[in-house]
């Protein structure tokens, strides 16, 4: 016997005793799509992409720049529909895909470094002044330390809430909390000394 419960959970109870003493598994929705993914469902797939792709897309905008993000968020989920098989828990899906956003970050990186590519030319465009004013928060965030920087761009950029970042990254919602806290301080005193010169 199962049935959904108000946090999407599927409870299913097993009898092995007296009714009165049922077990009772909970399986996450994540689980259950990851599953599916596995026996070869694409929508399954396609629903997990939307689920994480605010989460995937933070992670690397927080990492790389603009122009770069979304071939890379692209990659993420290729590299996790490959190996997938490779998930061991089936419920940490979001820890698992945000570990190969930083990953493939730092791949990015490192490649950049190889070949000694500079890629400036974002300065060259030219922008509306409200999306030069958001480049210029997102430069300020890209220079915070990493926690910050990570849980600031999910939050402020992907509109994901602190429960969400939580949830979703494996952090625990105290971390969060506190990355959110002092990363919006070191922003504002980064952003008040850029605008006093």
């Amino acid at each position: 016997m199962y049935k959904i419960d108000s946090n999407g959970l599927l409870v299913v109870a097993t009898q092995t005793q007296p009714a009165a003493q049922a077990r009772v598994t909970e399986i996450s929705e994540e689980a259950l799509l990851v599953k599916a993914v596995r026996h070869g469902q694409q929508e399954a797939f396609a629903k997990l992409y939307r689920l994480y792709a605010p989460l995937v897309h933070g992670i690397v905008l927080a990492r790389v720049p603009f122009a770069e993000v979304d071939d890379l968020v692209q990659d993420v989920f290729l590299i996790a529909i490959k190996k997938i098989h490779t998930l061991r828990d089936d419920s940490a899906f979001g820890a698992w895909v945000a570990m190969i956003a930083r990953n493939r970050a730092m791949d990015f990186h490192r490649r950049k470094r190889e070949t000694q590519e500079l890629t400036e030319d974002l300065a060259s465009h030219e922008r509306v002044e409200s999306d030069r004013d958001a480049a210029n928060v997102l430069e300020v965030i890209c220079g915070l330390p990493e926690a910050y920087r990570e849980t600031l761009v999910l939050r402020l950029v992907e509109g994901m809430t602190g429960p969400e970042i939580a949830n979703r990254t494996g952090l625990t919602p105290a971390s969060v909390r506190v990355n959110l806290h002092r990363g919006m301080k070191l922003l504002r005193e980064k952003l008040h000394l850029e605008e006093q010169s």
